[in-house]
């Protein structure tokens, strides 16, 4: 199937990067067979990791090149902002691209709370999502809360208990001092950039909450009962404080196969795509009442943008 007349939508998986749209699901030859896992557009320009050490890069309607090599760490996650193209890291680390090399922002590696951060497994902790607005950054570590910066990466505040267990942040450009998470305790929300916090998950079957993305004056949320995956599923409610999340049912599955995960998830306007462990992709053009899949049979989707 394909998106129609539809935004196109860049598809990254564990085989490579497949732009879906009128055309239907076409293949990036330069990213084939690759593991892309995670995708950053900016105006005319977009990036992606492949195989957690190489950042490529395309202009509009231009052919996928090798801009970078990621030092020493795999990278996790990409942020376009204002201050350039960020990339997070294993380890929790965040580098930033200048010009062919990907510089570390020295002072996240000194921020206040860091000797706590963790993963529940044992591990060190990841960088895990990264998202710009109203002259902020804010940088999400798994686990490790969520930090902001005002000042272009030179200092870094905490803003979160990392006990609440943030699977990813955003904060969406067209709404000022607005920051939303998708957690372990479920839907997060503050309304003066990160300084403040309350917990709405009504409505939710389980709280857990893997990614988050807003369309218009509706927010989505995938939530499962846990890091496993059972029982997944999305849900639409508006932003407005209070508000119930409501089961998105048409044209989904009763259950995902696994977690929604973060970078699954991504909208335009009122047009929202998600892409699934199992290899769908689905469209939404009414910010989540009414949807379509509009590729199957792709290797497991690990992030997606549109282009």
């Amino acid at each position: 199937m394909s998106a129609q007349h539809g935004p196109g939508i860049l598809v990254a998986t564990d085989e490579g990067l497949h732009l879906v749209g009128a055309a239907g699901d076409v293949r990036v030859d330069e990213l084939a067979g690759r593991e892309v896992s995670a995708l950053a557009v900016a105006r005319d320009r977009r990036w992606a990791i492949a195989d957690g050490k190489e950042l490529w890069e395309s202009p509009r309607g231009a052919r996928w090149s090798l801009v970078a090599k990621v030092p020493r760490r795999k990278a996790t996650c990409l942020g376009a902002t204002p201050e350039g193209l960020l990339v997070g890291t294993a380890g929790a680390h965040l580098l930033r691209l200048d010009g062919d090399r990907l510089a570390p922002i020295g002072p996240f590696d000194e921020a206040e709370g860091r000797a706590a951060w963790h993963t529940p497994w044992g591990a060190p902790a990841d960088t895990r999502s990264i998202s710009a607005g109203d002259g902020a950054v804010y940088v999400n570590v798994h686990v490790g809360g969520v930090l902001r910066s005002a000042d272009g990466g030179a200092s870094w505040r905490p803003l979160l208990d990392i006990e609440h267990d943030v699977h990813q942040v955003l904060a969406p450009a067209a709404r000022p001092g607005l920051v939303l998470v998708a957690a372990y305790d479920g839907f997060g929300v503050s309304e003066d950039r990160g300084d403040t916090w309350r917990w709405e998950n009504d409505g939710l079957h389980a709280h857990y909450c893997r990614a988050v993305a807003v369309a218009g004056d509706v927010v989505l949320l995938s939530a499962s009962a846990g890091h496993h995956g059972r029982r997944a599923a999305l849900y639409r409610r508006p932003l407005a404080a209070g508000a119930v999340f409501e089961r998105c049912r048409d044209g989904l599955p009763d259950w995902f196969p696994d977690n929604v995960d973060t970078g699954c998830l991504a909208a335009r306007g009122r047009t929202v795509a998600l892409g699934a462990a199992d290899g769908s992709v689905f469209l939404s053009r009414d910010a989540g009442l009414r949807w379509e899949a509009v590729a199957k049979g792709l290797a497991p989707v690990r992030a997606l943008a549109f282009a």
